[in-house]
């Protein structure tokens, strides 16, 4: 479902809630195991920052991941994600009780995916987003497509879209620059 510029910010204007896919959108999809059973991935610093400001601005955000992670929970925890599903065969059940737990309708709530698996939730959000480097089955069935791929501020973008659309953005930028 493509949009003109003006649609998408009237969208984005609404939402109350984003979730966000780990592995692919969050990182960059590859996930280095070391000989010890250590799992690591990297998480883009700006990208992380977009979602504290999100949170700070009263936007309420979510992780469903179909991986287990303890890098996940860690990060999540840095910045104050409390909304983490993981190990979601099935990432419909989670949405179902997240939208139910915030009373929230779908066309409040985005959502950013990479891979097939995300498509339920792309087809039942009110916005949708697919990193750049998604599948072309996601990509056609997004919303919006970011200019980066994940791992590489996708998510930054999709975060300032929304602040600006819901007017907010001026008002971050004036707080750090009265700093």
């Amino acid at each position: 479902m493509k949009v003109t510029k003006k649609q998408l910010a009237t969208l984005a204007k609404n939402i109350k809630l984003v979730i966000f896919d780990v592995d692919g959108v969050l990182t960059d999809g590859r996930i280095i195991l070391d000989n010890e059973g250590n799992e690591f991935k990297a998480f883009h610093v700006r990208d992380g920052h977009g979602i504290k400001m999100l949170i700070r601005a009263g936007v309420k955000v979510a992780l469903i991941t179909g991986r287990q992670s303890k890098v996940v929970a860690r990060r999540a925890k840095e910045l104050g994600i409390t909304e983490v599903f993981q190990k979601c065969y099935d990432k419909r059940e989670a949405y179902k009780r997240i939208k139910k737990k915030f009373s929230l309708r779908d066309n409040e709530i985005a959502y950013v995916g990479d891979d097939i698996v995300d498509l339920p939730l792309m087809k039942s959000v009110g916005l949708s987003f697919a990193v750049a480097d998604s599948s072309y089955e996601v990509r056609s069935h997004a919303t919006e497509v970011t200019k980066n791929p994940g791992g590489k501020c996708a998510v930054r973008e999709v975060t300032d879209l929304i602040l600006k659309a819901k007017g907010l953005w001026n008002r971050i930028i004036d707080g750090y620059l009265k700093n």
